[in-house]
């Protein structure tokens, strides 16, 4: 049996003392170490196997850290990781504690950029190569990996503009295996696939047009090849490309088959690949796919629905629409900032336009929702995935901000449904015609009502809902926290229970003052409970309100503190934040 040579090597330096004849052995065993680590512990598995081989052979011909590799995303920087001084901790990734699923600057030098967003590397490693010209680190090389899907982003081609006119040591490496979590999409797509399968002519580069040297494509597994183009290019001045032909999934057949599924499968068996068999037992729906099967129900009655989403038609369940009505609901690719103005330039024309984005991605159109959508009024219909506390992704992927960033906006209604229902329904009301946006955020995960295809009902915007009357406290919440309140409450002792209302408000923007108003007469206590940011949502809003009306109740707020929350499971985050049902009942307890 021959030597294992990933337990030789602790850093890159290490790396580079071994024979390259050995390299393709060690492939194998850093994609055997990073199948068998997913299967168990979970995570980002098909990206991190599909670059196994550029991974040895950047950390090999590169010398990193003092040459600077940036990810972009960093869903396949796995086996960066690996090989990065973090092989002994890589099984506490994304877990609490552990080391994050994304690159991340405080964790490792090794770690040039913090990624979670995409299409960012080409600008940071911009930055870099340019800082170190002002410098005059001429030697020092800059190099970025972006993906096909990536690449296609306004950030990446507004870098890839600004990197042509200059004379930097720039190589992007165009990671090129025609899929990003879903398949890519759009001209650029296409134009990768010919150039992959036809070649490409000199006129017909659009990196050349760009004035970057242009090389390949080139098979990503041949390590041979990819060592080779690698130490060429070194020596090459100016901005470059070399673009790379990978297999997302290379080495597990499973994951090479059904790249979608195995971009994040969850448990697996390690040995066969075969997802871990799940229960059999009646679930609750996900909340993306009450959105996504509502939607088809809605639009199969209601000609003028369309359905928007920027590179996420499985994540957030549009694919439903785009199954049924493909000529209805639209992948624009990571695009955002085009996805919510493209909405817009729909709803002008009557449509009733749904634009599905995660929480943590709508904050990169912040611009574009703030002057195309509600300083003109156009009532686009936003479905805001993934709000809140995610769980394992960390840092770069929490929905926590919406509230605060939507609540200063003018003309514009804010809106968290407590459960599955209320989300069918609120969908069904928005179809209906609103005079403004609106934005419905809800959570990652699943539901806890089995029987939610009810007849839909309208609601009446502006309105709360009081789930449970009391005397002495006011606890409000907004969206699926509630849940938290409510099992906060129960373990309260009858007698104290009898004291304690509970307040769904629903809509952050408008709020409905007009309970408000009886809430402070009838309770001396308020409580608000928002799976959000404290400063700026709606602890902040009904402080504002207190305020500006001369109430002079208690009040008092709980919510994500002003932090950045790391990886682990949500109940773990929201016991950190002190909005789980346990905190919440200490809280309670504390002011009885």
């Amino acid at each position: 049996m021959s030597e294992n040579i990933l337990s030789t090597i602790k850093y890159p330096e290490d790396l580079r003392k071994i024979p390259k004849e050995k390299l393709p052995q060690l492939a194998l065993e850093l994609r055997e170490f990073i199948i068998n680590i997913v299967a168990t512990k979970e995570g980002h598995l098909g990206a991190s196997l599909g670059v196994v081989e550029l991974t040895i052979a950047l950390h090999y011909v590169f010398n990193t850290p003092d040459d600077i590799l940036v990810w972009d995303v960093g869903h396949q920087a796995y086996g960066h990781k690996i090989l990065t001084g973090r092989k002994e901790i890589f099984h506490t990734n994304r877990q609490l504690g552990g080391i994050s699923g994304f690159p991340k600057r405080d964790e490792s030098e090794y770690d040039t950029f913090g990624v979670g967003h995409s299409s960012t590397a080409i600008s940071a490693a911009l930055g870099m190569a340019i800082a170190s010209k002002l410098k005059g680190e001429i030697e020092k090389q800059h190099i970025a990996v972006v993906g096909d899907a990536s690449i296609a982003s306004g950030m990446a081609f507004e870098a890839l503009n600004h990197a042509g006119v200059t004379d930097t040591n720039l190589l992007v490496i165009l990671n090129d295996n025609a899929i990003g979590i879903d398949p890519s999409v759009g001209a650029l797509k296409n134009y990768f696939t010919k150039v992959k399968f036809n070649g490409a002519k000199d006129a017909d580069n659009i990196f050349e047009a760009l004035n970057f040297n242009y090389s390949g494509p080139i098979d990503g597994h041949n390590l041979n090849i990819v060592i080779s183009e690698l130490e060429r290019l070194k020596n090459v001045p100016g901005p470059k490309v070399l673009h790379l032909i990978t297999t997302k999934g290379k080495g597990l057949r499973q994951a090479e088959e059904n790249q979608v599924v195995y971009h994040a499968p969850g448990k697996f068996d390690a040995l066969t690949g075969d997802l871990a068999p799940k229960s059999s037992n009646a679930q609750p729906p996900k909340f993306q796919d009450v959105f996504g099967k509502t939607l088809v129900e809605l639009a199969s009655k209601n000609k003028k629905i369309i359905g928007i989403t920027p590179a996420m038609p499985t994540g957030s369940s549009l694919k439903f629409m785009m199954d049924a009505f493909p000529e209805r609901a639209f992948d624009v690719g990571i695009a955002e900032q085009h996805a919510v103005t493209f909405a817009a330039g729909m709803a002008t024309q009557g449509f009733n336009v749904f634009c599905n984005i995660y929480s943590t991605f709508l904050q990169r159109a912040y611009d574009q929702v703030i002057h195309d959508v509600c300083l003109q009024k156009i009532p686009v219909i936003f479905c805001l995935d993934r709000a809140g506390i995610v769980g394992e992704d960390g840092a770069t992927h929490h929905g926590i901000f919406d509230l605060a960033y939507l609540n200063c906006i003018p003309n514009l209604i804010i809106f968290a449904p407590r459960n599955e229902v209320e989300l069918r329904n609120i969908l069904f009301t928005a179809q209906q015609g609103l005079e403004l946006p609106i934005f419905i955020r809800y959570p990652r995960g699943r539901g806890r009502i089995m029987e939610w295809q009810k007849p839909f009902s309208k609601i009446e915007i502006g309105k709360a809902d009081v789930l449970k009357e009391g005397n002495e406290i006011a606890v409000l919440t907004i969206g699926t926290i509630a849940d938290n309140a409510l099992e906060a409450i129960g373990m309260l002792s009858a007698v104290q229970q009898e004291k304690i209302g509970l307040i769904d408000m629903r809509f952050l923007k408008p709020l409905d003052e007009m309970l408000l108003h009886q809430i402070f007469k009838k309770y001396k206590t308020i409580i608000t409970v928002e799976d959000g940011t404290i400063i700026g949502g709606l602890g902040s809003s009904i402080a504002t309100f207190a305020a500006s009306k001369g109430y002079k109740n208690k009040i008092e707020i709980i919510g994500i503190p002003d932090v950045f929350p790391e990886q682990g499971t949500v109940s773990e985050l929201q016991e950190i934040a002190g909005i789980s049902s346990e905190k919440i009942n200490q809280i309670l307890q504390k002011n009885l």
